[in-house]
């Protein structure tokens, strides 16, 4: 497929302001999500890392959704005509916390548009920078990779995924069962069907399972820190390398470095590498 660049560029500046406030009951609900023993949330309690992904929820009228069950496209974001949607990557920098039931807004830019050929055909990467400031200033910035890409010919086998890490430290096996995966779209409020509906995501994207979402991957993986140490992480950045199904388990591991780095990554029942991020506490 031939895609007008110039045409999707056009979008570069384009910006979005929301505004929300970081209400107790969402944290409550990915802490339950997560399986974590947390006490109750309070007030000024700080909000965890990543888990801003909770606010700023996507409202489009029902009349607006698309056939993957995202908003129709062409309007924060360029109308990229390639069939496939996801969540590539992303980078953050932890500037403040943010308090429980403070009025969070959160400033969105288009950033970059590129085009690029890959083995499968064509693929679309678009660069949002969001700025998320609380009552306070300025909290966090965040950059995330989308990446749009053309389907696969009809049989044609998935690339294996590289190996992963073996010497992680710390691990946390994981069963991606629908209702997490449902649990999950819900609290975020996402309505892709790749991640609830496995007639779509077998029939009509040729996947083998419903698709663990890219933010829960990333969020287990942050959670995993949590778990493991009460450092402050002060950056965190991941790029999604290859997909996981609800068909198999998976597993998040960790390994501590010098001067506060920390290797994360996600790997996939067979030890292939799905996930990789470097994180930096202090």
């Amino acid at each position: 497929m031939t895609l007008d660049i110039d045409h999707l560029r056009s979008w570069i500046g384009k910006q979005e302001t929301l505004t929300d406030r970081a209400t107790l009951v969402p944290v409550a609900a990915l802490s339950a999500t997560l399986d974590r023993d947390d006490p109750a949330p309070q007030p000024g309690d700080p909000l965890p890392p990543l888990w801003h992904w909770l606010y700023f929820l996507p409202l489009a009228r029902q009349s607006d959704i698309g056939p993957d069950g995202h908003p129709k496209r062409g309007g924060f974001l360029p109308p990229v005509p390639l069939p496939r949607r996801m969540w590539a990557g992303g980078r953050f920098e932890f500037l403040k916390p943010i308090g429980l039931e403070e009025k969070i807004t959160r400033v969105s830019t288009v950033a970059d548009v590129t085009v690029k050929q890959g083995r499968a055909g064509s693929l679309c990467f678009v660069l949002v920078r969001h700025e998320v400031f609380g009552e306070n200033g300025l909290a966090l910035t965040e950059e995330h990779d989308i990446v749009y890409r053309d389907a696969p010919a009809p049989g044609e086998p998935p690339p294996a995924a590289k190996p992963a890490p073996s010497d992680g430290v710390w691990r946390r096996d994981m069963v991606p069962d629908d209702v997490l995966l449902f649990r999950y779209s819900a609290l975020t409020f996402n309505g892709h069907r790749i991640h609830y509906d496995r007639r779509y995501v077998t029939g009509e994207e040729g996947y083998p399972g419903l698709i663990v979402h890219g933010p829960l991957i990333a969020t287990l993986l942050v959670d995993l820190l949590r778990r493991n140490t009460d450092k402050t992480l002060k950056s965190f950045k991941f790029r999604a390398v290859s997909p996981l199904f609800d068909i198999a388990p998976f597993a998040v591991c960790g390994k501590p470095g010098a001067d506060g780095q920390v290797s994360l990554w996600a790997q996939n029942a067979s030890g292939g590498l799905a996930m990789e991020a470097d994180a930096v506490v202090g």
